[in-house]
């Protein structure tokens, strides 16, 4: 019934000015115009998905990923160029995946993890 429609990520945050600045300059999205969305909402896309950022006090809680990107064999440029603008990737300890740099490397992908402003855990996953 929903595999033909588009999901959209939904993504909470405690200041949109910070996390403006994080997925429009970090993460190089574009903001789409908001005026239908009402106060308290971003929304961007990203290829064909949208973002909603939305203000809530309980952003940053959930300790699992919120949005994953699929870059495929791009994902050592990526994670290069979000390392330029500032943005911090984490560790985590991966059965059967060890640690290059930043990236997470298995024998079926690559993924690096960082989070936005608000501690939203996002991952950029290649190949």
């Amino acid at each position: 019934m929903l595999s033909h429609v588009d999901a959209i990520a939904t993504v909470a945050t405690r200041d949109l000015a910070s996390a403006r600045e994080f997925y429009t300059n970090v993460l190089g999205l574009e903001e789409e115009d908001a005026s239908s969305d009402g106060p308290g909402v971003l929304t961007y896309r990203s290829g064909n998905s949208r973002i909603f950022v939305y203000q809530s006090e309980y952003a940053g809680s959930n300790q699992a990923t919120a949005i994953n990107w699929d870059v495929g064999l791009e994902i050592r440029t990526v994670v290069d160029t979000l390392k330029a603008k500032g943005a911090r990737f984490e560790q985590y300890q991966m059965a059967g995946m060890r640690l290059e740099d930043d990236i997470h490397v298995g024998e079926q992908m690559k993924v690096a993890w960082l989070k936005d402003p608000d501690g939203n855990i996002l991952s950029i996953i290649g190949k």
